[in-house]
């Protein structure tokens, strides 16, 4: 398994893999567009030459895929909806052409249609967003911290998502720890919480981690990142973590700030690489 962080694309997409290979990182995580929305940039033939000349220079085979923040399968308003289908379906296929693991998406607030209603709204935009898809690129569903009544902060819900997609391309789940411990999961008690996310939607369904403490308690359902071993949920926790991905081959992806991200990595690194 490998160990990564996010990085920018700043001054063109190929320009990811040295900034993520300067952090010492094996792995990483791009946004492809500005997450707040505007216009992609083009991929034209260089540019993927580019980037995928980068990937081997640094050495690197792996990388995924964010989807922007704006994300709304279940909005009350049409254009929000379809645009975000549209959205998603942009960054699988520019995931294809570039060769990404995966692209990871939230799903959306359930606020304005209440859950149920939401759930089947966005069961019914995921299969409009991979309708014909044909590319290499596969989706994941990042579970959420759960503020302001979004979507997917429990692995149940989640799993009924899947069920009602049912489609290929949707494989899994990108786990967050500082989402998940927000949203009622405590890896402190790492045997227990494995055990109720493996009931809840299996844990072959686990197929990258976002690593991030937590700034905030227990159960708080904030979104807020810490360096490992700084926050809420410890380094013990961690290691148990980095342990289990390690046995099942799941890459890890740190969204920890650019401060101490190589001080991060280099610690999950040595939980990982210990005899």
């Amino acid at each position: 398994m490998n160990i990564g962080c996010h990085v920018s694309i700043a001054q063109g997409i190929f320009n990811a893999p040295k900034r993520a290979a300067d952090l010492g990182a094996e792995c990483f995580q791009i946004f492809t567009k500005s997450p707040q929305g505007g216009k992609a940039t083009e991929l034209t033939p260089e540019i993927i030459k580019e980037f995928k000349s980068e990937m081997k220079k640094h050495k690197l085979e792996d990388f995924v895929i964010h989807a922007p923040y704006y994300i709304n399968f279940p909005s009350a308003n049409n254009r929000i909806r379809y645009g975000s289908s549209k959205s998603v379906r942009e960054e699988l296929e520019r995931g294809s052409l570039l060769g990404a693991k995966y692209v990871m998406t939230h799903l959306g607030s359930a606020k304005e249609l209440g859950r149920k209603e939401s759930i089947e709204k966005t069961i019914h935009m995921l299969k409009k967003t991979l309708e014909g898809y044909a590319g290499t690129t596969q989706l994941l569903i990042e579970n959420s911290a759960g503020a302001g009544d979004i979507l997917g902060d429990t692995f149940s819900e989640i799993a009924e998502i899947f069920k009602g997609v049912n489609h290929p391309t949707l494989i899994g789940v990108c786990v967050d720890t500082q989402h998940s411990f927000a949203s009622g999961y405590d890896w402190r008690d790492f045997e227990k919480t494995l055990k109720k996310i493996d009931k809840e939607i299996g844990l072959d369904k686990i197929k990258l981690f976002h690593v991030n403490d937590s700034q905030t308690e227990f159960d708080s359902h904030k979104d807020r990142h810490e360096h490992i071993g700084k926050g809420q949920i410890g380094i013990d926790s961690f290691k148990n973590l980095v342990k289990f991905a390690k046995e099942n081959d799941i890459d890890m992806i740190l969204e920890t700030e650019h401060d101490k991200v190589e001080e991060d990595i280099k610690l999950l690194k040595e939980s990982r690489d210990e005899k």
